[in-house]
């Protein structure tokens, strides 16, 4: 059966109001006597605890600076995995490679504590079906095309290592050490087809990972205690689908001839989402005593089970959007999404997390896409906000996240390849739960995206 969780019964009552400390100082003094200390202060995220972890956002580094935007937008140099459907659009192969930085202060109406954290954020590789420079040279439309990729991704992380120094009356000091590693990840094949301005794609997704959460406790004052550790971990492995369509509404003007030709102002609609999914797990359980110290010493198993099978069922999502772009000038849009963790399900681990829902908007603005002698008029400025919910639920209250983007794109001319690029995302925001774990974070996302039209390139001679 189901049940709910809170903090209070994953760590010690104390720990809500004492929090994270750093460099083995305590910052604060709960009521019950007890000094908290972290004894690795890189990465601390108590609430990765629930579910799969915390979610790492999906969105690469030039969506990251429009507030994360995934429903409409579309780049003939960019990749924009989450809508598959933006696939169709490219014009030239590209090879992507992320990473992030996060920098956070924790803390509670008593106490602080800083942390630090990075790592790799995606790798991707996409490319259209029908070359650019084929179409050109043999004079044919470009009403059809369509587009695939490969991806590689962490899609959740668990990173928190706390001891809990406490005294009981009948035994004397105790230290009670809270560790929680791993994470979730994916792999996914994308594919795309466009008609004139319809696109359709879909993301077959792979999901696997190992999340491991420790909890020992030991008696400081008495030498032949024998200390406890409760360890539970499990494997994941299993399927999930994912879509994306998006719609692109061309505006025209009459020519000389009195024809109708664009006039690269366009209007975007776009829908995107997964379906919910049941992936497999295997669970082990240990339930051990043993002697502490450098030369640990097994006493006793209490409790052992090991590749105990189960199931996961994944939450469905969808989000809608809609933007307004000049094309190589300037790009604005806002959506909505919604996603339903209330439907999650963990045999191995039983909780219940809730429905999510986000808002968010963002622009982009290129001064002069084709100067050739100012190359800050060629830059990628881009701005955006994302309000977005947490599917955890601490004290009954739901953890919460607000916060504001700034990117850049800076183009890179290489030799005998499109132009390529470097883009920078910077977000400053807050997340958690107001008065219980509040977190003010910088978070610093670092793209390189690699382009090159030559394959697919039909070489002729004549």
């Amino acid at each position: 059966m189901s049940m709910r969780l809170s903090l209070s019964s994953l760590f010690p009552p104390a720990l809500l109001l004492g929090l994270l400390l750093s460099g083995g100082t305590a910052f604060g003094q709960a009521s019950t006597g007890t000094d908290f200390v972290d004894i690795r202060p890189k990465q601390n995220s108590p609430l990765s605890r629930f579910g799969l972890g915390d979610p790492v956002d999906q969105v690469h580094a030039a969506a990251a600076g429009m507030g994360g935007l995934q429903t409409t937008y579309q780049d003939i140099f960019h990749l924009n995995l989450l809508n598959p459907a933006s696939l169709a659009s490219l014009q030239a192969t590209s090879f992507e490679v992320g990473l992030y930085g996060r920098a956070s202060q924790l803390h509670d109406q008593n106490s602080s504590a800083d942390t630090y954290q990075g790592n790799l954020r995606y790798i991707a590789l996409g490319f259209p079906l029908r070359n650019p420079i084929n179409l050109s040279l043999e004079r044919q439309l470009n009403s059809w095309n369509g587009g695939m990729a490969f991806s590689l991704a962490p899609t959740t992380l668990v990173g928190y290592e706390l001891e809990l120094k406490g005294f009981e009356e009948d035994t004397g000091p105790t230290s009670n050490r809270l560790k929680g590693t791993g994470g979730a990840y994916r792999f996914t094949w994308s594919s795309a087809l466009r008609y004139r301005g319809l696109s359709g794609g879909v993301n077959v997704n792979y999901n696997f990972g190992k999340l491991t959460n420790s909890r020992t406790l030991s008696f400081d004052s008495i030498p032949e205690a024998l200390a406890t550790e409760f360890l539970d971990e499990f494997n994941i492995s299993g399927f999930s689908l994912g879509y994306g369509v998006q719609y692109a509404i061309n505006f025209t003007d009459l020519n000389e001839e009195g024809l109708k030709v664009p006039n690269g102002k366009r209007v975007i609609v776009g829908v995107n989402g997964t379906l919910g999914a049941t992936v497999d797990s295997e669970s082990s359980l240990l339930f051990r005593k043993f002697s502490p110290g450098d030369n640990v010493a097994v006493r006793d198993t209490v409790r052992f089970e090991d590749n105990v099978p189960g199931e996961i069922d994944l939450p469905a999502g969808i989000n809608v959007g809609l933007a307004y772009e000049q094309v190589d000038r300037f790009f604005v849009g806002a959506e909505y999404g919604r996603q339903g963790y209330g439907s999650y399900r963990n045999t191995a681990q039983p909780e219940e997390l809730a429905d999510i829902n986000r808002i968010a908007v963002g622009l982009q603005f290129i001064p002069n896409a084709t100067s050739y002698n100012n190359y800050w008029a060629r830059v990628r400025y881009r701005l955006g906000a994302r309000l977005e919910d947490d599917p955890r639920v601490i004290s009954g209250e739901q953890a919460r996240r607000n916060a504001v983007t700034l990117g850049f794109g800076f183009p890179i001319q290489l030799p005998r390849q499109q132009v390529s690029f470097l883009d920078l995302a910077v977000e400053y925001g807050k997340f958690g739960v107001p008065d219980i774990l509040d977190e003010n974070y910088v978070q610093l996302t670092l793209g390189f995206s690699l382009n090159d039209n030559s394959w697919f390139f039909k070489r002729k001679l004549n």
